[in-house]
């Protein structure tokens, strides 16, 4: 459960990052973007924590795609 609070805490910030830049560069929009953002957020915590099982499914379903991809290259 710990390493589900890490990667969340992880992608929390890095989508803080990324939202604030827009901001900065889109002015109103950029307002919008972040509270959508924190929006998609929020529903993907709740997510994860009512369906850890599901969540860390997904995660791996995601890394073997993804390193079959890599790895064929």
């Amino acid at each position: 459960m710990e390493n589900i609070d890490t990667a969340s805490e992880f992608a929390h910030k890095t989508v803080d990052k990324i939202a604030d830049a827009a901001k900065e560069a889109f002015g109103e929009t950029g307002e919008r973007l972040s509270d959508a953002e924190q929006k998609m957020l929020n529903d993907l915590r709740n997510f994860i924590h009512d369906n850890p099982i599901t969540s860390v499914g997904i995660a791996v379903a995601a890394g073997v795609i993804l390193s079959r991809l890599l790895v064929n290259r």
